[in-house]
């Protein structure tokens, strides 16, 4: 990479990928999940990452980037532990908190890679591309605090029994 749009392009190859990745792997995370409030939190997060991956395809588009075959590690890493504690033998609240760390985890990752990309969008001028990316920013807080509300709320209390 020689500048900051060629940066910025493999920012948005990278958030690409995570949010294909994720996709894929929250279906099982609503599946393996016994609290129907934390199943309606990830089924919710599904539709919306489900936006989220459209509103990057139309970034994508609009910048003239091919995301090609370009794979998220990170992503690919953060989702093999969920697996794990998918596979977990533990008690549905145990596992329930667990799954809340891995998912918080992934947030974690996008609000990161997603606030990295708007300033660099801010940064080359593209402005409406800002805008999209901050959209998406603002979902993953969301999400992150949705997720902190049912641990802290009740979810972690139920595990510790």
């Amino acid at each position: 990479m020689k500048n900051l749009s060629e940066l910025f392009e493999h920012e948005i190859k990278d958030l690409y990928s995570a949010e294909k990745q994720l996709l894929d792997a929250l279906p099982n995370m609503v599946k393996a999940a016994s609290d129907k409030k934390l199943q309606e939190a990830f089924s919710h997060h599904l539709k919306e990452t489900k936006t989220q991956f459209e509103r990057i395809k139309e970034i994508c588009d609009s910048l003239g980037i091919n995301p090609g075959n370009t794979k998220c590690d990170a992503m690919e890493g953060l989702i093999e532990e969920c697996d794990d504690m998918i596979k977990e033998d533990a008690p549905g609240d145990v596992k329930d908190a667990g799954l809340i760390a891995c998912a918080q985890r992934v947030e974690h990752y996008e609000i990161s890679g997603y606030g990295t990309a708007v300033r660099f969008a801010k940064e080359l001028g593209h402005k409406d591309v800002a805008k999209k990316l901050q959209t998406t920013l603002d979902e993953e807080y969301d999400a992150d605090n949705k997720l902190d509300k049912l641990a802290e709320g009740r979810l972690n209390k139920k595990a510790l029994a």
